[in-house]
């Protein structure tokens, strides 16, 4: 573990304890200002950091080094964790916490958590922003809790507890590692992006790829009637390709509305869809949710929560995911095992994938 490390905790103490001395405040006025955190504090810091640093590395060449007692919680390292609803981060005294995707609260019995970024202490029980830098001030610890099905946390330090809740980001990781499931170009959260709502191209893909036909619509070549398509683009393959199968006819007759939301029941419909318990020709989708819980898709607690709840990334992935295991009209095999037979995944990846993801079906 690096000296920086080890001598950065303490330092950045003493530098607490200044700034809650001079600087009296409460949840709605600064304590200290955004420019004195983002300046003169990080300056200090880097400024006394460095002066430990040329001590420590002259007193192991001299050879009068005894070691250095490491406080607890000491050698902080910056980490990014996809976490589930529940979870807890707790933190003491320096430990650094940004929410970068779904939504948290923070809890203390006592003491001060800060919002660097805005330069100002945080009441217990107070919402988490994204993408604003918390941390734990001294003689205080704070637990941030998850609150949202998903979340994306980078910290530095802190220990975790985690619940028992549906873990939508092991089911994500499980349909990745059968090629099901590739995320997007997000920098953070391994691409998930379970916290967004999916798009219509983004529930035509994943469509395409349940019916393990990826490579034919990659290979498509042709037109479509659609104007919001770009000629020429990797989406166009997959919405052509998925036109010319009589998979889906589009918003209108000449707009698709790739960007545009998609719904669990019209989610729903393309796995019944996939699976042949549906088709095109079906439009009227206000029982869908119905058949596919006598389709074996959705449990009945499955339905309920696609109608109580918003529609993201989270629930596309649980929906995929179970419908793997629901058996096909014919009941020859289920899903998954049609899947494995066109060489989609093997049966060690769909192993590997079934041990990501444990706890029961809502």
């Amino acid at each position: 573990m690096s000296k920086k490390l080890l001598i950065l905790l303490p330092l950045c103490l003493a530098l607490f304890a200044a700034v809650w001395g001079f600087a009296a405040g409460d949840a709605s006025d600064p304590l200290a200002s955004l420019s004195y955190l983002k300046g003169t504090f990080s300056d200090a810091v880097d400024s006394r950091v460095e002066e430990k640093l040329n001590a420590s590395d002259a007193a192991l060449l001299s050879g009068t080094d005894t070691g250095t007692a490491v406080p607890s919680g000491a050698g902080f390292v910056w980490a990014e964790d996809r976490l589930k609803q529940g979870d807890v981060l707790y933190g003491t005294t320096g430990v650094t916490v940004m929410l970068l995707a779904g939504q948290g609260t923070v809890t203390y019995p006592s003491g001060t958590v800060v919002d660097a970024t805005d330069g100002k202490a945080v009441p217990s029980g107070a919402a988490l922003q994204a993408n604003h830098r918390y941390i734990v001030a001294e003689d205080t610890t704070a637990g941030f809790t998850v609150t949202s099905k998903t979340a994306v946390v980078d910290h530095e330090g802190g220990t975790f507890t985690y619940s028992a809740e549906t873990d939508y980001n092991a089911m994500a990781a499980a349909l990745k590692t059968m090629h099901l499931f590739k995320g997007s170009f997000t920098g953070y959260g391994q691409g998930f992006d379970l916290e967004v709502a999916p798009t219509r191209l983004q529930a035509l893909i994943m469509f395409i790829r349940v019916l393990g036909e990826e490579e034919q619509a990659l290979a498509w070549t042709g037109t479509t009637p659609f104007t919001d398509i770009q000629k020429g683009s990797q989406a166009e393959k997959y919405v052509g390709y998925a036109y010319s199968m009589g998979y889906t006819n589009g918003y209108s007759a000449t707009q698709f509305k790739p960007a545009g939301a998609v719904n669990a029941w019209q989610y729903t419909e393309f796995v019944l869809r996939a699976m042949g318990y549906s088709s095109v020709a079906n439009t009227n989708l206000s029982d869908t949710l119905t058949r596919a819980q006598t389709a074996g898709v959705l449990t009945a607690g499955e339905a309920e929560m696609l109608q109580r709840d918003k529609f993201l990334r989270a629930e596309l992935v649980y929906v995929s995911y179970y419908a793997l295991d629901a058996w096909l009209p014919d009941g020859s095999r289920t899903l998954g095992d049609l899947l494995q037979e066109k060489g989609v995944f093997t049966s060690w990846e769909r192993e590997e994938a079934r041990s990501m993801v444990t706890g029961w079906r809502l």
